[in-house]
């Protein structure tokens, strides 16, 4: 059981959460991916889940337990719309009975992991930890983002979650100093290796496509073939 969350908002954390799954799909494992809370979607429009089958293809379970029509934190959007909270002993619950009947159990947060769910202020963070699941922080890829990994890792540490590693869900196409320096850095600021660098623009491909690049992009720790060095050489070298 894997916790995805980010540093922030837009940082690709639904690509992210897609990518893993592609890949875990096709090499035959049964995947399912829990959306505890879904923001700034109305009823019938496609939300992120729906991303995630479009892009990684196969049979994946999913399951989506609130959604609210604000685009705010879940805690903000409930109070707003008037539809009861999501808390995290429901989402525990939900991931546990998930897990039981799959291979591989994705929990895409909304946000970052002190993003809260309900009044009382439980969150991602609570859900991680009575799971014992480990957590990959999502990042961006420039200026401030070694700050921003840094203190959601610290929030893990000192809550008891461990963190798997860090992905870069957008990789500009022409990345500047700041990107570039770190690539080298980012494993240092959240204290877990570098698992993954993913191109920015991967939600408009096919699904070919985006299987391909996310074996590209994933650590062999996911069934892919990245190699951060080698990533690093790489794209040094083009500037």
């Amino acid at each position: 059981m894997l916790v995805v969350t980010g540093t922030g908002t837009g940082v690709g954390k639904t690509i992210t959460t897609a990518a893993i799954a592609a890949l875990a799909v096709a090499d035959g494992r049964r995947t399912a991916v829990l959306k505890p809370a879904q923001t700034g979607v109305l009823p019938g429009e496609p939300g992120d889940l729906d991303d995630v089958v479009r892009l990684a293809g196969g049979p994946i379970t999913t399951r989506e337990l609130r959604r609210y029509p604000d685009p705010l934190s879940p805690e903000a959007a409930a109070r707003r719309s008037g539809i009861p909270a999501v808390e995290p002993a429901e989402v525990a619950r939900a991931a546990g009975e998930l897990d039981a009947g799959h291979d591989l159990t994705l929990i895409e947060g909304a946000g970052g992991l002190l993003v809260r769910f309900d009044p009382q202020g439980g969150g991602l963070a609570d859900v991680a930890w009575s799971l014992g699941a480990l957590v990959i922080i999502v990042a961006e890829a420039g200026l401030g983002t070694l700050n921003a990994t840094a203190l959601t890792a610290e929030v893990a540490t000192r809550r008891g979650i461990n963190v798997a590693g860090v992905v870069v869900g957008a990789w500009p196409a022409d990345p500047d100093l700041a990107a570039l320096s770190n690539l080298q850095d980012l494993p240092t600021a959240a204290g877990a290796p570098l698992l993954g660098v993913l191109p920015a623009g991967l939600g408009s491909v096919s699904h070919e496509e985006f299987v391909a690049r996310a074996r590209a992009g994933l650590s062999p720790w996911f069934g892919g073939e990245f190699d951060p060095e080698t990533f690093a050489g790489r794209a040094s070298a083009q500037k």
